[in-house]
């Protein structure tokens, strides 16, 4: 008996989708896209008004040979690909493959993966959006224009290998951009006084604010020791007398659930997750976990979007939650329907597709990593829907002969959706509040030196928050995009940050001057508005490809012939060939840095390259400290001689013994300090690096 067919993109979503719809259904999956533009040539007929010229992807022969025979045998065809762009192309490229009309009724979407949503749907088809397959035949086009046009001229003129993307290139340039402030950035010196005043057994700490003149409060910045001696010489320290003391309240609202970006930021910060990471759990989650007695289960709804908005089903059935295990007090009807100018609202914010499956009641059904991401997406959905959090405030103002200290601090009165979504606390915990006019005495006056300190560089998360805000690129392009860059060599990891690397730099100072337009922030992000205008209906795509291209061919006409040969040498080392005693060189390989001899073809001589920080092992003492990686990529220390010496530690070691016990220092790099501790676990020692 011929049954109905429903054709998903992933394997792992046509087992949770099976399970759902029926036996009156067949789910098969087509893996990902079946049609694409072909590697090896442009595949774009310019002079055919930009033309894609579609194959079918190599390697998919016998799957599209599965799918056509499933489509004969059906009385229907679903085509369920996701609910995004991309979903949309892939199911038009499925329909064109297999014969369908893309009027008919043939397209199914869901933002989540569970029984009502996929039975509705499956209920009510439509057909495919060709707004929408539109706009991803522009993004395809454009992309590939770019990055075939340009590609090709950093080969010749840089190194072969290399590669020009339309959104790549931008995030690039805003990484050189940074680093070229950081360069050029000139510390400035001020100074802090900090007040420990005694408070009968407690004591209490006071920064200095400035000085009365005139019955007035005037701030006075401490631009150098000068000015710290002159405030110092004029303080009582035996008299800070209570000048003004206030007692109030604030609040901290919740935030949103997650959008895309959001997701990856938070995990990156509170999971150490990479983009790529954080989308891959992601897309497990969204498309099925086993558990026990219900099957494969959707657990989340769909990871891409731009979107904050939450369905009257999903605030209905968190409000039961809080009420029910919260109370009253705790439940809030927060409304987060509202979206960026430019933004996707296709569908709903990331969340859980039932709220009262809790992460502790699926924890031994999901691996490490789900339950981690599925614990964040969980709570911060429930937090979402939960009261502000209150606090009680206190501030005390002293003066100490005309010289204003200030002292503040709060105390957490209500916890609200802190409750199950703690957050980093600011400022200080609670003071008392004291009277007006009574004196403390101080037990300490400490003035500190500081410099000003340049701008950080960008990680994963602050980097997508900057893409995000300035427009450019979507949900699903973030992660590519850093992949691409880290792969390419174009940026390095230091310290979880991003720098550019010799090759980037050059790259980005090409592009910039030869193709200032397509390196814009303002102009990329227009484009994307650009393929909104045409999802939406109102821009036909070809219009957009063409305004675009006119001005990418006026740039590589000038390009080609003013562009020279760049010479990038590789970076010599005094390390000797062993084979034909030339000085090798340092190359950078698919796996990172490698020691080459540069005799090549000649020599093929190559060594595993390594990073010397300058410190002698403490154990052995012949060997060498070096940066050595963890499987999973961390950064850690050990010793040249390995497995001879089996030195290790995840703080990197300095030249300095530790003067309690001898051993060896290290040093830990913070936010904004750098903390030196002996290496030795049985000793205490540590100290704040000057």
């Amino acid at each position: 008996m011929a049954k109905n067919l429903i054709i998903v993109e992933s394997p792992t979503k046509a087992k949770t989708i099976r399970k759902i719809a029926g036996s009156n259904y067949k789910v098969v999956a087509s893996v990902g896209h079946i049609r694409d533009l072909p590697k090896s040539t442009l595949g774009i007929d310019i002079e055919n008004n930009y033309e894609p010229k579609y194959i079918n992807i190599r390697g998919k022969g016998d799957l599209i040979k599965e799918l056509k025979k499933e489509a004969k045998k059906a009385n229907k065809i679903l085509l369920a690909t996701d609910p995004d762009r991309e979903g949309e192309a892939i199911s038009w490229h499925l329909s064109h493959i297999l014969g369908l009309d893309p009027k008919g009724p043939i397209r199914i979407t869901f933002n989540e993966i569970t029984k009502d949503t996929v039975k509705k749907a499956i209920k009510s088809p439509r057909e495919i959006d060709m707004d929408l397959v539109d706009a991803q035949q522009a993004r395809r086009t454009l992309d590939r224009l770019v990055g075939y046009k340009i590609s090709p001229l950093l080969w010749k003129k840089v190194k072969s290998g290399l590669s020009a993307g339309r959104v790549q290139s931008v995030a690039l340039k805003l990484i050189c951009d940074r680093e070229n402030e950081i360069q050029s950035f000139i510390p400035e010196e001020y100074w802090s006084i900090l007040a420990t005043l005694k408070n009968g057994r407690k004591k209490l700490e006071a920064k200095y604010f400035g000085i009365r003149e005139n019955g007035k409060d005037v701030s006075n910045p401490l631009s150098n020791e000068e000015d710290v001696e002159k405030v110092m010489k004029s303080l009582d320290k035996e008299s800070f007398v209570v000048d003004e003391a206030k007692e109030g309240k604030r609040s901290r609202k919740t935030q949103p659930p997650f959008t895309t970006s959001t997701m990856q930021q938070e995990a990156s910060k509170r999971l150490n997750f990479p983009t790529r990471k954080t989308m891959s759990v992601a897309q497990s989650l969204y498309e099925g976990v086993s558990l026990p007695g219900e099957g494969s289960v959707g657990l989340i709804t769909y990871m891409r979007t731009d979107s904050t908005r939450i369905s009257a089903q999903a605030v209905a059935s968190s409000k039961e939650y809080i009420l029910k295990e919260f109370g009253d007090t705790y439940s809030a009807a927060n409304s987060w329907s509202k979206t960026k100018g430019n933004a996707q609202d296709a569908h709903e914010c990331i969340r859980p597709t039932d709220v009262f499956r809790t992460p502790e009641s699926i924890s031994d059904s999901l691996s490490r990593d789900e339950l981690k991401l599925y614990r964040l997406i969980w709570t911060r959905f429930v937090a979402s829907q939960m009261q502000s959090a209150q606090y009680k405030t206190q501030k005390l103002q002293f003066l100490s002969n005309n010289q204003i200290f200030r002292a503040s601090g709060s105390t957490l009165v209500f916890e609200g959706f802190l409750r199950v979504y703690p957050m980093k606390e600011e400022g200080n915990s609670d003071i008392p509040l004291l009277d007006v006019g009574q004196s403390l005495p101080s037990k300490e006056i400490k003035p500190e030196q500081h410099f000003t300190q340049p701008p950080a560089r960008y990680n994963e998360a602050s980097l997508i928050k900057l893409l995000e805000e300035l427009g450019i690129g979507r949900p699903s392009t973030y992660s590519p995009i850093l992949t691409t860059l880290l792969s390419r060599y174009y940026v390095v990891l230091e310290e979880k940050r991003m720098a550019p690397t010799e090759l980037g730099e050059t790259v980005n100072d090409l592009l910039v001057e030869y193709f200032p337009n397509f390196l814009d922030k303002d102009f990329t992000a227009k484009m994307e508005s650009g393929l909104d205008e045409i999802a939406e209906g109102d821009l036909e795509w070809k219009v957009l490809v063409d305004r675009v291209y006119k001005q990418l061919a006026e740039y590589l006409v000038v390009a080609e012939k003013e562009i020279e040969k760049v010479e990038i040498r590789d970076e010599p080392t005094d390390i000797i060939c062993d084979k034909c005693g030339k000085n090798m060189v340092i190359k950078m390989g698919r796996y990172g840095k490698f020691l080459a001899c540069p005799g090549f073809p000649d020599c093929r001589n190559t060594k595993p390259f390594e990073e010397k920080i300058g410190v002698k092992c403490p154990d052995c003492e012949t060997g060498d400290i070096i940066v050595k990686r963890s499987k999973k990529g961390r950064k850690f220390f050990g010793c040249s001689n390995y497995p001879e010496c089996e030195f290790v530690s995840w703080n990197e070691p300095i030249n300095e013994k530790c003067p309690k016990c001898g051993s060896i220092l290290t040093k830990k790099e913070f936010k904004n300090s750098t903390q030196i501790r002996c290496h030795n676990a049985k000793c205490d020692y540590q100290r704040n690096d000057k």
